[in-house]
């Protein structure tokens, strides 16, 4: 048994569930880098696409059922932070998701298995699986059974959305929104490192990494939020 074989079952049984569509799985695990070449596989594009539908539905209905009496703004700010593409990361590496992905040759050395974009990305696609193979109700429980962690953690606005924070912060002490600039792209097109900073009025900016442009704002942001709050 090799590495990887090893890596999906221990995946399967952190999630619960051995898949019985083998096919299905490979390819929610297949990062578009290992379709390239002669030997093309199914890539997990489209799945992702499906599973950041299912999540953002079930996380939606939980927080429904779970704050009776918030109101729709403030479960929209909770969801943001729930369906991100950092909250997806952490909940595919506490799966081990990373270990388990088929990559193009060479990416593993370069840090591939545990590119947050690369992880989220998988995460979904992985979810939209789990919702084909055995349905809303049974991939929900799975689902937020992945996201304990992250569901019972304190609220914090600022992180969960962190460019919203940002804005209402800048407009309640009479300043202009905020401005956001790429300083520099980096990686190849699959695998892109973003640099962004951000600036309210004259204040100095703050910079932020990320594998998209909105997680390199998200961090930006929210470096300067947390500046602002006197915790940087």
């Amino acid at each position: 048994m090799n590495r990887r074989t090893t890596a999906i079952e221990a995946l399967e049984a952190r999630l619960g569930h051995r898949f019985s569509d083998r096919d299905l799985l490979e390819r929610a695990l297949t990062h578009a880098s290992a379709s390239q070449g002669p030997r093309k596989a199914p890539d997990n594009e489209r799945l992702e696409f499906l599973g950041d539908r299912v999540l953002g539905l079930v996380m939606a209905h939980h927080l429904m059922l779970q704050n009776g009496d918030a109101t729709a703004g403030m479960l929209s700010k909770r969801l943001a932070g729930l369906v991100s593409r950092q909250a997806c990361a952490r909940a595919a590496r506490s799966a081990g998701l990373g270990d388990a992905l088929r990559l193009q040759g060479g990416e593993t050395k370069r840090g591939a298995r545990d590119h947050e974009t690369i992880l989220a990305d998988a995460c979904e696609a992985v979810i939209a699986a789990l919702y084909l193979e055995l349905g809303l109700e049974r991939a929900g429980e799975i689902v937020l059974a992945l996201w304990k962690p992250l569901l019972d953690e304190p609220i914090d606005p600022a992180e969960a959305d962190p460019k919203s924070a940002l804005q209402e912060w800048a407009a309640a002490n009479g300043l202009p929104p905020p401005v956001y600039r790429v300083v520099s792209r980096s990686g190849p097109d699959h695998q892109p490192k973003f640099t962004l900073e951000v600036s309210v009025g004259d204040g100095d900016p703050a910079i932020g990494l990320g594998g998209s442009l909105q997680s390199a704002q998200k961090a930006a942001a929210l470096t300067l939020l947390l500046r602002q709050r006197g915790e940087t």
